[in-house]
């Protein structure tokens, strides 16, 4: 509907100065003094998302909104899937994944406490948590590297009787063996659940057909954290192809609730007085019906707002990641032999999230990241390392009962003892990296 011209005036005026403010207080330098801080990832943005933020709290339309519409519709057709969810964060998008999973619509698929879900140890705790959650059992396998992904070697071993479920993160951009992968939950009747938090953008080629990755298993979830590959400060997505897994996935992010109408709507389906669901009285108000357990997982149209604007520059923002991870490689090639260097999965062209390293035999991972952060370099372990060890296991009884694990995790206690990565986020410019290269080279050299 036409603003009427006085409101639209003020309001025009109001962005032309919100436009003027991010250049004056938001645009970012590029200018560089060696020593100067560089964080392993940071956000970039311009005017643009200033002020459709503003734009969006102007209206004070607080919960998803138009902006959530359009983000949703966009980040679809960007991914080249049917539906996609906002919600509130990468790690709800994981729980939801999963939750959905356990919809007693999915009949004889549907998953129950006690069965399991093949996945990895070596990873972010939330692929894992809503297994925990929801009274499945993790299975855990090793990695290789250096690719740092799933050993698909090992996943016949960690099949049981009770596994429903694959799911896994791609490896800081990395893509998973997707081939593999996909060709044993199909041979199997398994779910694949693509954990894309990391990895929005990268490339996997499956069957003659380039995708992105987080479209091949049934679900793909991502982030929209700050570091990630886009941000709307907090938030995040779930997607799939399968009407019925969408479905359930927006019934049990919005409160559980059987109807569909969006926020501020009603009666969309025209029957929301005249139908009987379970035991309650025939004609309760079908707003008010709820069909799954669930929760409010959505995000705000102002987050939406921010995405929007952030999805329009995420091609840009991909080919700077694979630019900065090449220059990065480049340089560092003269010191092989101390380091292991990431290697990306065959068939796949990564949007890399780090640059990951692992100290080969002799190399002391502390005293290197110890000269690197102390040389204004921030470093990341690969997130958990072997979540296994973490205190968080404590209370989950014995391998077999909370957890299993198929094989040993060699490689996992690898990553987690020598490991480390830095960033190749688009906001990297080459004097960075270049000084970034000097000082690892030093580190290892000391």
């Amino acid at each position: 509907m036409q603003k009427p011209f006085n409101e639209q005036k003020i309001k025009d005026n109001i962005l032309a100065q919100v436009k003027e403010y991010a250049h004056l207080y938001h645009q970012k330098t590029n200018s560089y003094t060696p020593g100067d801080h560089i964080p392993y990832a940071s956000r970039v943005y311009d005017e643009e998302e200033l002020c459709n933020l503003v734009d969006s709290a102007l209206e004070f339309w607080l919960t998803s909104g138009r902006y959530t519409k359009e983000f949703e519709k966009n980040f679809a057709e960007y991914l080249g899937v049917k539906y996609c969810s906002l919600v509130n964060s990468g790690s709800s998008a994981n729980l939801l994944a999963l939750m959905a999973l356990t919809s007693p619509l999915l009949k004889e698929r549907r998953l129950k406490p006690g069965d399991e879900m093949i996945t990895v140890a070596a990873g972010f705790p939330t692929t894992v948590s809503p297994a925990i959650q929801y009274g499945v059992i993790p299975v855990f396998i090793d990695i290789t590297i250096p690719q740092y992904n799933l050993d698909a070697a090992m996943l016949e071993e960690a099949l049981s009787e009770k596994t429903k479920v694959v799911m896994a993160a791609h490896t800081l951009g990395n893509p998973f063996d997707l081939k593999t992968v996909k060709e044993f939950c199909d041979r199997h009747n398994l779910w694949l659940i693509e954990d894309n938090c990391d990895a929005l953008g990268s490339v996997y080629e499956m069957n003659g057909e380039k995708r992105l990755t987080g479209t091949i298993g049934d679900i793909g979830t991502s982030s929209f954290y700050p570091p990630h590959h886009m941000t709307m400060g907090e938030g995040g997505a779930v997607y799939t192809n399968n009407p019925l897994l969408h479905k359930v996935i927006r019934s049990m992010r919005d409160w559980g609730r059987d109807c569909v109408c969006d926020s501020g709507e009603d009666n969309r389906c025209g029957h929301r007085f005249d139908g009987q669901y379970g035991e309650l009285p025939e004609g309760y108000d079908h707003k008010y019906v709820y069909s799954h357990f669930g929760y409010n997982l959505k995000a705000t149209d102002m987050q939406a707002a921010i995405g929007a604007a952030q999805l329009k520059k995420l091609p840009g923002f991909t080919e700077k990641r694979k630019e900065n991870f090449k220059k990065l490689y480049t340089s560092l090639s003269d010191i092989g032999d101390k380091l292991i260097f990431p290697e990306k999965c065959p068939g796949s062209e990564p949007s890399w999230f780090g640059f990951l390293m692992t100290c080969r035999d002799g190399m002391d991972r502390r005293k290197v990241i110890s000269y690197i952060e102390g040389h204004g370099i921030q470093t990341r372990m690969l997130f958990a390392g072997n979540l296994i060890r973490h205190p968080c296991f404590d209370g989950m009884g014995e391998k077999g009962t909370g957890y299993r694990v198929a094989g040993d995790l060699t490689n996992t206690d690898r990553i987690m003892r020598d490991s480390f990565w830095v960033g190749v986020y688009p906001g990297m410019t080459d004097e960075k990296l270049e000084y970034m290269s000097k000082i690892i080279k030093e580190a290892v050299d000391q």
